[in-house]
């Protein structure tokens, strides 16, 4: 038996309501699966359009083996491209974030226009054919203030989430906001590790003592267990909805989206250690009412999301190795809110830069563990981590799907 009809053996045996098998979380084999399969494959969110607000800016990422660039264009459009130079494969794009007027290969000065077309290559010959050597594209979608790529040569669908999701975005007006914050944590556990341990509150009140100042730990803040029985939820939806908030949970039939607006705990408004809003200036002036909660979104496997009345907090997971992932968390704030004068940064970071700490501590616990030859799948709690339950159940479907459906090759790309 081969090694794909192997793992397609195990998801299909899996036991419902459990952990996976050891290999899911620390084999570089099933690593190179997982990133063949699905991160070569799938949307992926990438960053914010405030990030490259005029022609030129640019940054990068890695995805795997894939360096590439998203750059904006003179004409507005935000594009991304592989990073690798069409001469003799050096980046094209060697710092994280840049601006420019075109994207010059440093190796031998090959020169892209911002669309991505070869402009100069000195020396090559007469019948040398710069239009035959642009960078080569990824597919690239901007909505709502985010970025989402994708690798493969024919992309999944994207209208779907774009339509379900944007609604809900609109009314924050991300692209009209700025980066006030942003950092980056390596937590050396798995990516399905540090989905699993996000998608539960099971563990909030013993790890979490900042958050749970704002956050409710009930399995309903989730939206996947009960949040449509629960009186507090449903009046908070009726009433940001009354003041033109989309808020009620909505999830995508395949389980790989969802989106929904939550109360936080009491009088609540921000993420902040006294449950007041850690910046004067709203996020958004369509946002009229206060004390709208979080707009909760996720969008597997790159990023969870919470929306709130003054600021923003994205989070983007980019898996580096079987047992290691790089978790970014950005904090936006409107564009004319001053460090300062309307925020102050600690307050602003405080409850989750603890949070993401204590997160990255859990995860990499997690993970040692795992590792012992004593490990075997344990049970989700039915009253608390239905989360979990429900990514498990998205991650060996969207598998064995996949693994179903190309036996043979692996994903192409780009």
């Amino acid at each position: 038996m081969d090694f794909q009809s192997a793992v397609l053996r195990q998801l299909k045996n899996r036991r419902e309501g459990y952990s996976l098998e050891q290999p899911f979380y620390i084999d570089k084999d099933y690593f190179k699966l997982d990133m063949e399969m699905i991160w070569y494959r799938d949307w992926l969110f990438i960053g914010h359009d405030c990030e490259i607000p005029r022609a030129g800016n640019y940054f990068t990422v890695q995805i795997g083996d894939y360096p590439v660039v998203i750059v904006r264009g003179r004409d507005g459009v935000i594009r991304a491209f592989h990073n690798t130079c069409r001469h003799r494969g050096h980046r094209v794009c060697t710092q994280e974030r840049g601006a420019s007027a075109k994207l010059v290969c440093p190796y031998h000065q090959w020169t892209y226009d911002l669309d991505g077309s070869l402009v100069f290559a000195r020396q090559m010959g007469e019948d040398f054919d710069k239009a035959e050597h642009g960078m080569k594209p990824v597919a690239c979608e901007s909505f709502g203030g985010y970025i989402f790529i994708c690798l493969a040569q024919a992309p999944q669908d994207f209208a779907s989430f774009r339509a379900t999701a944007l609604p809900y975005l609109q009314p924050h007006r991300l692209s009209e906001s700025k980066i006030a914050h942003r950092n980056t944590i390596v937590e050396k556990g798995n990516w399905k590790l540090v989905w699993e341990n996000n998608r539960e509150c099971y563990h909030c009140a013993g790890n979490h003592p900042e958050l749970c100042r704002t956050y409710p730990e009930a399995p309903s803040a989730t939206g996947v267990q009960g949040a449509g029985e629960d009186p507090v939820i449903t009046e908070h939806w009726q009433r940001c909805e009354a003041a033109g908030l989309p808020s009620a949970f909505t999830m995508h039939e395949s389980g790989q989206f969802r989106v929904a607006r939550m109360p936080l705990i009491e009088d609540a408004e921000s993420y902040t250690m006294d449950g007041k809003r850690a910046v004067k200036r709203p996020l958004s002036d369509d946002v009229t009412i206060s004390h709208i909660g979080t707009m909760l979104m996720f969008h597997y496997p790159t990023t969870w999301n919470h929306l709130l009345g003054d600021h923003a907090i994205t989070f983007r997971v980019l898996p580096l190795s079987a047992e290691e992932t790089a978790v970014t968390t950005t904090w936006l704030v409107h564009k004319d809110a001053v460090e300062g004068v309307d925020y102050n940064l600690h307050d602003l970071t405080h409850v989750w830069n603890m949070t993401n700490d204590q997160d990255r501590s859990i995860v990499e616990e997690n993970a040692f563990g795992i590792r012992s030859p004593a490990y075997e799948p344990g049970p989700y709690s039915p009253d608390h981590e239905g989360g979990v339950m429900q990514f498990v159940e998205w991650y060996a479907n969207f598998m064995v799907d996949r693994l179903q459906g190309e036996k043979a090759p692996l994903s192409v790309v780009a």
